[in-house]
């Protein structure tokens, strides 16, 4: 191996190491990466996050016979939401991160008629859905209030 090589493999060596060192600081206690992007700072995709592992955790309880209807449109109208509030907030105009906004409300409700299907199947009880549909109902209240923020900066810039 010439030195060449040998410089080249440090180099990568070294990279890789700076590279964990970068990654274990930015951990926090929990294990979790603090906040990069402006919409991970956000408490309603906080929340959506939330609501989110909640979903996945009473979907998993499903019989199999709805692992791919019931259980996967839960799984896909949940995830919308916080895909929706990320894609609608960067670079976007208050407009727009409204428009994004409300699609995420509209795939909430999705998941809410989900919950109303499992339960009047029996796949899951009221008790089993109640914490689900109280985070439910505050993560609803934040993204229209966000929402109604945004079109109220848009008209006073009208």
């Amino acid at each position: 191996m010439d030195w060449r090589q040998k410089t080249d493999d440090w180099r990568r060596k070294t990279d890789d190491r700076r590279q964990e060192t970068d990654d274990r600081r930015r951990k926090t206690e929990n294990g979790v990466r603090p906040p990069v992007y402006k919409f991970q700072r956000l408490k309603v995709y906080q929340l959506a996050l939330e609501y989110v592992d909640m979903i996945y955790t009473l979907a998993s309880q499903l019989p199999s016979s709805e692992r791919f209807n019931l259980k996967t449109q839960f799984e896909r109208a949940a995830t919308s939401i916080v895909l929706n509030i990320a894609e609608g907030s960067t670079g976007q105009s208050n407009a727009e991160q409204a428009r994004f906004l409300g699609m995420a409300t509209r795939s909430y409700l999705e998941t809410i008629a989900c919950c109303d299907l499992a339960e009047r199947r029996s796949y899951l009880t009221y008790e089993q859905l109640k914490p689900l549909r109280d985070l439910g109902h505050r993560l609803f209240i934040k993204l229209q209030a966000l929402k109604r923020s945004l079109k109220r900066t848009q008209n006073d810039h009208l």
